[in-house]
């Protein structure tokens, strides 16, 4: 397994070990894969993702562009992943019912000293856009964790940091 997809795991199941938002709305999200600036994930809909017609509702595709872009900074090596500044969606079509698939694609468009830029794009079990969000983040005190580190540009190794398995 690359070191950017383990890294990035790592960082996820110190989401859900927090106990808080992520994982009591989205405890079974997975992280397919993950390379530097970009991650795919996947997420089978429950019934408690649905809004009263029966498809995702739309609280769901926002905390998870939230989080999504979040771990999206994870893969430039970041184990701190700062504090949202700006998030938006746009609903493109239903993004599916309980059982389905919804899976993404979440970017990091742009990353500073202080900022960070993401974009994450949700497809239904169709392999259709249902949404995307853009996410903007504070990164500026969270860079130079202990656990943070670099990449080499593919993923594959751990260059700077330690790599723990």
């Amino acid at each position: 397994m690359a070191a950017c997809l383990r890294f990035t795991r790592r960082v996820w199941k110190s989401f859900v070990e927090n106990k808080g938002h992520d994982q009591q709305c989205f405890p079974n999200l997975r992280i397919l894969d993950a390379k530097p600036g970009e991650l795919r994930a996947s997420l089978k809909i429950e019934p408690y993702n649905l809004n009263r017609v029966g498809t995702v509702h739309g609280g769901l595709i926002m905390s998870l562009t939230d989080t999504l872009g979040s771990l999206a900074v994870a893969t430039k090596g970041q184990y701190m992943t700062g504090v949202s500044v700006d998030i938006g969606t746009s609903f493109v079509k239903p993004a599916g019912r309980v059982g389905e698939e919804l899976t993404a694609k979440a970017v990091v468009t742009g990353i500073g000293k202080s900022l960070a830029y993401t974009r994450v794009d949700f497809y239904n079990a169709q392999g259709q856009l249902a949404a995307y969000g853009h996410h903007t983040k504070y990164v500026g005190k969270s860079a130079g964790h202990k656990n943070d580190v670099k990449f080499s540009e593919d993923g594959e190794r751990v260059i700077e940091g330690e790599d723990i398995d």
